[in-house]
């Protein structure tokens, strides 16, 4: 299991209690192998949250740590700890444990079956509130008008293969979205159903802020669908400026009222100052990705990996 962190210090002991008890129980049964892990990975965290990972680690537990030198963000984390873990099939989940975990048998299951990628959904969204509700909804619904292959009412709760893992190790791009990614793939795959938990300890670390500039990555690193829109757009606004030229020359020749000057003037200056806005915005979003992205820095560095089983030799940083 790989479950990224940052400023979980409230919620890992209880955490790691349930993980551990899981991963027996899964060991009990024959489905995962005696030796594995609980991956946390500490994305740069500014409270005790690696000294409370040390702790587990160092008191015999299934858990390895693995330190950021500072917070990279959710999927940036995530993606290290996938690079990192070992093991033939990895499961990804939040720290929060909101996602069910008593739906991994089944999620293995569908591995022992074939399927390379099984991805984790929500049954409902009965327990998110209006506002969170609606926005998830219209992300998927733009998200799937603008061309971008997502899986409905899924985040990151997904089992991968150990084929996955390597193939997804070959995407290079430093905006990565691995919800969108993992779609690429192409790989067999299927879905387990599950009703999401409430947080039983600390904050959530996804504002509406966190959500929005999820959403304009998804979108712009993986559609061009926006600047095909300022195209439409750019279309449309000549087509105005013909009907409106047209009117202004029948109310001149027709002796109207209208008040001189008012339509060649206000009128083109909001129209085409708002559409000139916009599409420098959105033109501006997928420069600044390729500016980012021709640099080719790291997607993550790693400080420290913590682990009281043999040491294995350490995977180079991305």
């Amino acid at each position: 299991m790989v479950i990224p962190c940052y400023n979980e210090e409230e919620i890992l002991p209880i955490i790691s209690v349930k993980l551990k008890a899981k991963l027996s129980l899964l060991i009990e049964q024959g489905l995962i192998h005696e030796a594995s892990k609980v991956y946390f990975i500490d994305d740069g965290s500014i409270d005790d949250t690696w000294l409370t990972i040390s702790s587990l680690v160092e008191e015999g537990g299934p858990f390895v740590g693995v330190r950021l030198t500072r917070n990279f963000g959710h999927q940036y984390a995530l993606y290290a700890g996938l690079m990192q873990a070992d093991g033939d099939a990895l499961i990804s989940l939040d720290a929060d444990l909101q996602d069910d975990i008593d739906v991994i048998e089944e999620m293995i299951q569908l591995y022992l079956e074939g399927n390379e990628i099984v991805y984790g959904v929500r049954e409902n969204r009965e327990s998110d509130s209006l506002f969170k509700k609606w926005t998830a909804i219209s992300h998927y619904r733009i998200s799937a008008l603008l061309g971008v292959n997502t899986v409905q009412d899924h985040a990151d709760y997904r089992l991968l293969s150990r084929r996955a893992v390597k193939m997804l190790g070959q995407y290079r791009e430093t905006n990565i979205y691995l919800r969108g990614v993992i779609p690429l793939l192409g790989l067999k795959s299927s879905k387990v159903y599950y009703t999401r938990h409430a947080r039983v300890a600390g904050e959530s670390k996804y504002n509406l802020k966190s959500m929005f500039s999820l959403s304009v990555k998804g979108v712009t690193s993986f559609s061009i669908m926006p600047l095909r829109i300022i195209t439409l757009l750019g279309f449309l606004v000549f087509i105005i400026s013909l009907i409106m030229g047209g009117w202004a020359l029948t109310a001149a020749i027709g002796g109207d009222t209208a008040i001189a000057g008012w339509a060649s003037t206000v009128i083109p200056i909001y129209l085409f100052g708002g559409i000139q806005l916009l599409a420098l915005g959105v033109a501006g979003e997928y420069i600044g990705k390729t500016y980012i992205e021709v640099k080719n820095r790291p997607l993550y560095l790693i400080d420290e990996i913590c682990r009281n089983d043999i040491q294995v030799e350490q995977k180079s940083d991305n």
